[in-house]
């Protein structure tokens, strides 16, 4: 079994990303790890006008800051990155840190918009050299009251296809079966 002791999440501070936050929180508790949450910003395009945030930097930090487990043994350290190939800081920072387990958020755009944008997430699944997991949203399974959520783990193609996964998560966590209401 692979130990888990570190485990890298780049975020953009979407909805995927906060769903790949709670996955990453959920593993490190269960694993005692400690989790890197790392934001890679790019410097703003304008300069501050009024109405304008004028203190970006102080934003981003605080809100990498207010990422926080649900438990408080599970240990979160931010780092904030300001750079264009949000791709190569990713790598850098992973070869830096050596986590064992990268989870990302991804959108899982397709055709043009893939074309023309991109994927971060894919392109760090490719070129890492340890597992990476990639979550999109939930889909909620209605006959059972828990999400599942789809994903994708890989370890670079020089390390061998991807493969995918589901997740199933109840409200007791990953995983767990939900447990009987005693009042049933």
């Amino acid at each position: 079994m692979l130990a888990i002791r570190t485990i890298l999440h780049p975020t953009d501070f979407s909805e995927c990303s906060q769903y790949a936050f709670q996955l990453a929180c959920a593993v490190a508790q269960a694993h005692g790890s400690h989790l890197h949450v790392l934001h890679i910003a790019s410097h703003p395009v304008v300069a501050p006008v009024e109405g304008m945030p004028g203190h970006y930097r102080e934003e981003l930090t605080e809100r990498l800051r207010g990422m926080r487990a649900v438990d408080p043994k599970v240990r979160v350290e931010p780092q904030l990155l300001f750079s264009g190939d949000p791709v190569g800081e990713i790598l850098r920072v992973a070869k830096d840190v050596k986590p064992d387990l990268v989870i990302m958020g991804t959108h899982g755009r397709t055709g043009l918009r893939r074309l023309l944008m991109g994927s971060v997430a894919e392109e760090v699944l490719r070129r890492a050299s340890c597992p990476v997991v990639t979550v999109k949203a939930p889909v909620r399974d209605n006959s059972r009251g828990e999400s599942i959520l789809a994903a994708d783990r890989g370890m670079g193609e020089e390390n061998g296809a991807g493969e995918s996964a589901r997740l199933r998560l109840t409200p007791d966590g990953p995983g767990r079966q939900p447990q009987p209401d005693p009042q049933k």
